[in-house]
């Protein structure tokens, strides 16, 4: 079955072209069956990227979902044209009477900022309260699987003294978890941060499992049942070349930057970079969403009754 988006968003012809099954609201309007409802709270500054790579991976499963992108009220962003904004994003003070089966939590370029400093964190708070009762599985990712981990649980983000960058292995800490279901061993996942969550710290909540972790760069997914929630401090959803795009950024701006590590052929940037992860990023976004189905009301007004 397809993801449900605007014809107009321009992640319609992108997932067309690479052959992701996509329907406009006439197409999915013939259709009798409720489509799976997952938010994106898009809190990255280059929108169409981080929409196009959400989509990708929550539009390639055999259900119906139906894409909603969020922001936050007040913040404006300075990355994307207001007119996209306008035709495809809704405030999230429009949904607060609103159930959705699944909620994505975007990373956000504030991670060096208290979170207390950032001026949307008082509606991110009201956010991560409100899924407790109005969404089935919310879905935190680096600074926002941060805000949340920190939010419920106290753990706190660390500033790095180097940026973690580049390609790393991560273990399989829990094979047996229905989120990694299909899962290797090992798996690599882009990792672009400044700041770390340490396994010592979750270790003293006992209702948290790392489910997979590196002994380079930290845990990178934590399974946290008693707030239905996934976070993940790393960034599956990346392109090929995302990293690629940060690396070039920051040299072209004379910005102290370290070659991406594991990344590039030979770990030479002028040979292109090699996607390893794609296949283990559809493999955990499915098993999220398989999931979700498989607890989620079919009267969607039932969630967090």
């Amino acid at each position: 079955m397809p993801i449900k988006i605007p014809s107009a968003l321009p992640a319609y012809d992108v997932l067309t072209r690479e052959g992701v099954s996509v329907m406009d609201e006439d197409q999915a309007a013939l259709q009798d069956i409720r489509p799976l409802r997952i938010a994106l709270l898009n809190l990255m500054p280059k929108k169409i990227q981080t929409e196009n790579q959400f989509a990708r991976l929550i539009g390639a499963t055999p259900l119906q979902i139906e894409l909603t992108l969020l922001r936050m009220s007040d913040h404006q962003t300075r990355n994307t044209a207001a007119e996209h904004m306008e035709s495809f994003y809704r405030p999230v003070s429009e949904v607060w009477d609103e159930k959705f089966d699944g909620l994505i939590i975007t990373g956000a370029p504030v991670e060096l900022l208290d979170f207390q400093d950032v001026d949307y964190y008082a509606e991110l708070k009201r956010v991560m309260d409100w899924t407790q009762t109005n969404v089935q599985s919310t879905f935190g990712v680096c600074w926002g699987a941060m805000a949340m981990i920190n939010h419920f649980h106290g753990i706190k983000k660390h500033t790095l003294e180097a940026k973690a960058f580049g390609c790393f292995r991560h273990k399989n800490l829990a094979p047996a978890s229905p989120y990694l279901n299909g899962f290797s061993d090992d798996c690599v996942i882009p990792v672009s941060r400044w700041t770390e969550t340490r396994q010592e710290e979750v270790d003293q909540c006992p209702s948290l499992t790392t489910l997979l972790g590196s002994d380079q760069v930290g845990p990178a997914l934590i399974e946290d049942p008693a707030h239905r929630a996934l976070y993940i401090f790393n960034h599956f959803e990346y392109d090929r070349d995302t990293l690629k795009q940060e690396y070039d950024r920051d040299i072209e701006s004379g910005t102290p930057i370290n070659v991406p590590e594991n990344y590039y052929t030979d770990d030479d940037p002028s040979l292109p970079p090699v996607n390893r992860w794609r296949s283990h990023a559809h493999l955990l976004y499915g098993n999220w969403i398989q999931e979700i189905y498989q607890a989620t009301p079919y009267d969607i007004e039932q969630i967090g009754t």
